[in-house]
């Protein structure tokens, strides 16, 4: 399935000179979101994945189907003051400014393979920051999977050390 043809390019948005990779797209449409998961589940298939982390809020689209597909749990990567545990706050810079990222401290126990999923690649900022976080805790990272990349932005760049797989790249 040519997924490109079914995400949804808005110019301009949300700042000129932006072109906006809309997902919703994607995800309305049962069959083609369902080979989605599919066919980037099929990329870490027989890894032996404990756990799918996903960062706050498309993470979470793409990473709870992800985890069912492989059999996995899901983890959630919040936003400060979201969740109710335990958390291990990690702020990381952004080409804009800082963020920061929160996930329980009992997530991840030491030695559990750990796959992130998200919606998007682009220059990495997030995906690093959420890399630093599984370590911290003791996983092991086996793979990054996104159904976006965007190429120029060279988001994996400092990500040789992962198996990265995206399915639509622009």
């Amino acid at each position: 399935m040519q997924f490109q043809n079914i995400i949804r390019v808005i110019p301009d948005f949300p700042a000129e000179g932006i072109s906006f990779k809309d997902i919703t797209t994607l995800l309305k449409d049962g069959p083609a979101f369902r080979q989605a998961v599919d066919c980037l589940a099929a990329e870490f298939a027989g890894q032996h994945i404990d756990l799918v982390a996903g960062p706050e809020a498309r993470g979470f689209v793409i990473g709870a189907p992800m985890a069912y597909a492989l059999g996995a749990g899901f983890v959630p990567i919040r936003k400060p003051g979201k969740l109710p545990a335990a958390v291990l706050h990690h702020e990381y810079s952004l080409e804009y400014g800082v963020d920061a990222l929160e996930i329980h401290q009992d997530a991840i126990l030491p030695g559990q393979k750990v796959l992130i999923v998200d919606d998007l690649l682009a220059t990495g900022g997030t995906t690093k920051a959420v890399i630093s976080m599984v370590e911290q805790l003791g996983g092991e990272v086996v793979g990054l999977g996104f159904l976006i990349e965007l190429l120029f932005l060279h988001g994996r760049t400092g990500l040789d050390n992962y198996k990265v797989k995206s399915l639509v790249q622009y």
